[in-house]
């Protein structure tokens, strides 16, 4: 089984990121995005597998560890050979060694293949629209929409959860950062 351990934003921030995913479907855009039904997020780490009750016993230390962030999403961007439409956050280099370090608690879980979310590899980025199995257009049409609608946004990172990565995506926990 697949996992990933996800970034999550406060509540009113992930309200405005799932808006302007939501537009997108509403607008039979496309609608593949919303099916995996997950929440707004930052991937910071994939792997092929985990024992679950020592993954999350891990993850609630190191929660306990850090303090919540603050979150600036400031830019729009895609992967074009995914058709993905994302908004990313400003980086900062707190946010960099919080990935790091997330890395290192949790380096004997296997994360080969997956190295796209290493650290010095990472691509921060919170989807908005997978447009890969929809019509051609689909890319272009969520692009404009989102470049339209978009607003740079504050907030904060709040919280680290463990999902497993299922269709729909199954959240597994959820551990608070400090506050």
């Amino acid at each position: 089984m697949q996992y990933a351990i996800e970034l999550y934003f406060n509540q009113e921030m992930e309200n405005q990121l799932s808006q302007l995913a939501k537009g997108i479907a509403d607008r039979k855009i496309s609608t593949k995005f919303m099916e995996w039904k997950t929440r707004p997020h930052l991937t910071l780490a994939c792997f092929n597998d985990v024992n679950e009750a020592e993954c999350i016993e891990k993850l609630k230390l190191f929660a306990e560890n850090h303090p919540a962030m603050p979150a600036y999403i400031g830019s729009v961007g895609m992967f074009n050979d995914t058709k993905t439409v994302f908004v990313s956050p400003m980086m900062t280099s707190s946010m960099y060694q919080f990935q790091r370090e997330l890395h290192a608690t949790l380096e004997d879980f296997d994360a080969n293949g997956w190295e796209w979310y290493f650290p010095d590899r990472w691509v921060p980025h919170c989807t908005m629209a997978l447009t890969k199995d929809d019509d051609a257009e689909a890319f272009f049409r969520a692009s404009d929409y989102i470049l339209h609608e978009f607003k740079k946004m504050s907030g904060m990172f709040t919280s680290i959860g463990l999902v497993k990565i299922t269709f729909p995506v199954e959240e597994i926990h959820t551990s608070e950062l400090a506050s």
